[in-house]
């Protein structure tokens, strides 16, 4: 009978659970932390001046009289109106999606499970998919769109079976 791993994340933390021994609980073998998850955003953006408070800063960049770069905003740009594409906590926790996928993979090819099922929050959830392997995907039998994270082995398995009772 393959094996079927389960995982409980969120972004903060992945439950990684395995049903090897057809227990009614299952047994609980890895759990990832997040440890980004758990500071603020000033504590995760470095204090580095970035090229474009640089350009504000009125200084050439690279070299001395008249031979340096000076940094220009471009057409109708305002100096204080830039905003990521992703904010530092959308980027820990693409890193942290990214570390949980590098485990799973890592262990799917160390034979230790055949299946998956995916208990995740929606946010993270939606960052998981986009960071898991296509070999990977297609191990997934089950999407739960709920964060289990703090649930034991057993309730975890209560829950998933009621979870798909309401949705048979």
């Amino acid at each position: 009978m393959p094996t079927t791993w389960t995982i409980a994340a969120n972004a903060g933390r992945a439950r990684i659970f395995s049903d090897a021994d057809n227990a009614a609980s299952l047994k609980e073998v890895e759990d990832l932390v997040n440890p980004a998850a758990q500071q603020r955003v000033l504590d995760i953006v470095t204090d580095k001046m970035s090229p474009r408070s640089a350009q504000n800063s009125g200084h050439n960049i690279g070299g001395g009289q008249g031979g340096g770069f000076q940094h220009a905003a471009p057409a109708g740009a305002q100096g204080n109106d830039y905003q990521p594409a992703v904010t530092p906590a959308e980027h820990e926790t693409q890193k942290f999606a990214k570390d949980v996928s590098n485990y799973l993979q890592q262990a799917h090819q160390a034979g230790r499970f055949q299946q998956l099922v995916i208990s995740a929050s929606p946010e993270f959830l939606g960052v998981l998919r986009t960071q898991i392997d296509p070999q990977l995907k297609s191990l997934i039998k089950r999407e739960v769109n709920k964060d289990y994270t703090h649930s034991n082995g057993q309730e975890l398995r209560a829950q998933l079976d009621a979870h798909q009772d309401k949705s048979a």
